[in-house]
C-alpha cells in the first residue's frame, strides 16, 4: 500500500489515466499519484507479459514507463503530474530483428 504523509496540505488536481479521472496533489509525480489512487500495474513485460509496476521511484528501474500527453516511454516516477494531463498504458511490443 502506498500512503501519503499526513498533515501536508497541497492543492488537488485532476489528470486522466486510461481516460479515467484521477485525483492527485500538486507536486506528486505521476507514478506516486497513480500508486496513491491504487493503480499498481503500469505495463506488462515484453517477454513474459507479467504485470509490472514502479519499483525504485528514482528513475533507475524503468518499470514506471507510460505514455504521457502523447509521448511514449516516459519515466513517470520523474515527471510531476499536471492538471488535465493525459496518461495511458502502452501496449508492450517486442522488437524482432534479423541481424544475420
Amino acid at each position: 500500500m502506498f500512503n501519503r504523509l499526513p498533515n501536508i496540505i497541497r492543492k488537488p488536481i485532476i489528470f486522466y489515466f486510461d481516460n479515467e479521472p484521477i485525483e492527485a496533489l500538486e507536486g506528486d509525480t505521476i507514478a506516486s499519484a497513480l500508486l496513491s489512487a491504487g493503480v499498481v500495474e503500469f505495463r506488462k513485460s515484453a517477454l513474459s507479459h507479467n504485470k509490472r509496476g514502479p519499483y525504485c521511484l528514482m528513475g533507475t528501474c524503468f518499470e514506471c514507463l507510460l505514455e504521457v500527453d502523447g509521448v511514449t516511454q516516459q519515466q513517470t516516477c520523474l515527471i510531476e503530474v499536471k492538471n488535465n494531463m493525459r496518461v495511458c498504458r502502452e501496449e508492450t511490443k517486442r522488437l524482432i530483428t534479423n541481424d544475420g
